[in-house]
């Protein structure tokens, strides 16, 4: 029996030799490599925390004392060594393992953390609650050094800073990497501790010395921790953790168990919050991995367990690759066009307007307050900034985009990536609520393009608009194929044309290609439909309404939530004006998605065209009481 089949839980790492400890780490890493690449998954973060993580499980007595991981990308060593091992061969699949932490799978996981900055937040709050509860009970916060590039981390760290009696610990786990290397000055000052060793040298310099010293040499050796703050303060003078007047133990060796174990002894013995400074490498043990500069495979699908080489992917060009190729084209042509992203450079596509135009790309780093308010001062300053985004991660700068973008009325462009249903990173990515924030932001303008045309044109356009805000949202899916337009009515396309049709089927972004296979199943029924596409989805068009007014039944599809969609303000409008036909609104129902494949969760919901069809079809033949019946958001609904 290996090793790691003898692990069922953190007992069962302390009577652990230095020696099986080591075999531990290399069976851990052998498995990640194994299961992930046959499942997809946060791969490179993993590798590169596993000593780190037993470490914690054997010094610390989780779940007792909480272990919080920032994001959760790197929790997978964390399941391992809670019991879990067995269920990896489901990761990240319906009813299977999630990719994050989850209260659901184990009482060692406290938080179900997956965007990042958070986690220091949760961990302050969790220590002041059991210090005011008289419980004696310690919590460690794992977070890494892309993640510190958050504002929301450095809010936490300034009220840490006066709890002086908290029984925290940040580790900060330090690979110089967020999905790419870590951009801005906290990189920087990582890198000077991280890579000037004259502050250690001194110090075991200045250690032999003493202890060599006759008589009065132990004594004064027992007193060089005292000293050990000014001897930085010399030789590395910019510790900011220790300004903050938080305690700072490291750099340390992320890949050495001993020395972690000292270090996390040492802190968890220490009377108020520390930090202990790790440093460990991304991807190690895996060669494609510590090869690959990218993102040192950050995230990936199934890839070969060997050579790292994705497995399965389709051939077909992907919505980001369209975008990237776009922006350098606008690039060249206006020199105005500037580009942000917050520490997703690659993911989003910007990599190719950053090789063109090197001047004209910033990283925040995982910042996207910032970038939006950073965006504002760009735009005021006669520029049209281009923040390319997740869906998922717009919603945590809602307020700088109302207030300081909209508000001042600022030409700037959202490029949400990854909108609708994601899938198997579960509920907290999937990008269904962007498009309901954006619906209140007072001037706004939304697109969803339905295919690759269309995202050129809305693109050129948005980046043409210096009055307000625009969005263009669109799929992680591969592009769909070209779905050219049958007619116009104003500035609404019409996709699919019938002689008299009772029904107008409104389609756009990823369900535009749903609608008419919705319209043809329907069709087939004797009942005349319409597709239309209204390609700037928000704010409602006055084409669009005119053409609601021509039809009995509207009903709206959309790869968004149905609170603030399309579908919902479609219906306000037509109410005040007074246009009396039935709208029915089907979208994603306002839920938390449970994960799985973007297929297997729209089935659930019923978003499939043979699901649609009919009931489109028990619409039209119900009539009136149908509509009554079935005037509910969510498609489960539609259904009824």
């Amino acid at each position: 029996m290996s090793l790691l089949e003898r692990v069922k839980g953190p007992r069962d790492l302390r009577g652990l030799s230095s020696r099986e400890l080591g075999q531990l780490a290399d069976e851990i890493r052998t498995f990640l490599i194994s299961s992930v690449s046959r499942t997809g998954g946060h791969l490179g973060p993993n590798l590169g925390v596993v000593e780190l993580t037993i470490a914690l499980h054997r010094v610390f007595d989780s779940p007792h004392d909480p272990i919080i991981f920032d994001t959760g990308h790197q929790s997978y060593v964390h399941k391992i060594l809670t019991g879990r091992q067995d269920d990896f061969v489901n990761l990240r699949q319906k009813d299977g393992l999630s990719g994050y932490p989850s209260r659901a799978e184990s009482e060692h996981d406290w938080v179900e953390n997956s965007h990042a900055s958070t986690a220091l937040s949760w961990a302050s709050g969790l220590a002041k609650a059991f210090e005011l509860r008289g419980e004696d009970r310690t919590v460690v916060a794992v977070v890494g050094d892309g993640a510190l590039t958050g504002g929301m981390a450095w809010e936490a760290l300034n009220n840490i800073s006066v709890e002086h009696g908290l029984k925290l610990i940040i580790v900060v786990n330090d690979n110089g990497r967020s999905y790419t290397p870590t951009a801005g000055g906290l990189a920087l000052h990582l890198q000077e501790l991280r890579t000037d060793w004259r502050y250690e040298k001194t110090l075991d310099m200045i250690k032999r010395g003493v202890k060599s010293a006759p008589v009065l040499g132990g004594p004064i050796y027992d007193l060089m921790h005292g000293f050990k703050r000014g001897v930085k303060d010399v030789i590395v003078p910019t510790d900011l953790f220790a300004d903050l007047g938080i305690k700072y133990l490291g750099p340390i060796p992320g890949h050495d168990i001993g020395q972690l174990e000292r270090a996390f002894d040492a802190a968890k013995h220490f009377d108020g919050p520390v930090i202990v400074h790790t440093i460990t490498e991304k991807g190690k043990g895996f060669d494609a991995a510590e090869r690959n500069d990218e993102d040192r495979f950050h995230a990936v699908g199934r890839i070969d367990g060997v050579t790292g080489q994705p497995m399965g992917v389709s051939p077909r060009r992907t919505w980001t690759q369209a975008f990237s190729d776009f922006m350098v084209e606008l690039g060249d042509e206006n020199p105005a066009l500037v580009a942000i992203t917050a520490a997703m450079l690659y993911p989003t596509g910007l990599h190719a307007f950053a090789e063109a135009h090197p001047d004209r790309v910033f990283d925040v780093g995982i910042a996207e307050q910032h970038a939006t308010t950073f965006a504002a001062g760009l735009a005021r300053g006669g520029l049209h900034p281009v923040f390319a985004v997740y869906a998922t991660f717009l919603n945590r700068a809602f307020d700088q985009l109302l207030m300081d973008v909209a508000l001042h009325r600022l030409g700037v462009t959202f490029v949400l990536d990854r909108a609708g249903v994601t899938g198997p990173d579960g509920p907290s990515h999937n990008g269904m609520w962007d498009h309901s924030l954006a619906a209140i932001v007072p001037g706004l303008r939304l697109a969803a393009p339905r295919d690759e045309e269309r995202l050129a044109d809305a693109l050129r356009e948005a980046v043409a608009v210096d009055d307000a805000p625009t969005v263009i949202r669109f799929s992680k899916e591969s592009l769909p194929e070209p779905l050219p337009a049958v007619g116009r009515h104003g500035s609404v396309d019409i996709l699919t044309d019938a002689i008299d049709p009772t029904v107008l089927l409104v389609g756009y972004g990823q369900f535009a290609a749903l609608a008419v296979q919705v319209a043809d199943r329907v069709a087939a029924q004797g009942i005349p439909v319409r597709v239309a596409d209204p390609l700037w989805a928000l704010p409602i068009s006055d084409d669009l309404v005119s053409l609601c007014a021509e039809h009995d039944v509207v009903v709206t599809l959309e790869d968004c939530g149905v609170a603030g969609g399309v579908g919902a303000q479609l219906t306000r409008t037509l109410e005040q004006r007074g246009v009396a036909c039935r709208v029915h609104q089907v979208g994603i129902p306002q839920e938390f998605l449970d994960q799985g494949s973007r297929k297997e969760i729209l089935a659930d919901l019923g978003l499939t065209a043979q699901a649609l069809a009919r009931a489109v079809v028990e619409l039209s033949v119900r009539g009136e009481d149908a509509a009554a019946q079935t005037e509910r958001s969510g498609t489960k609904d539609v259904q009824a």
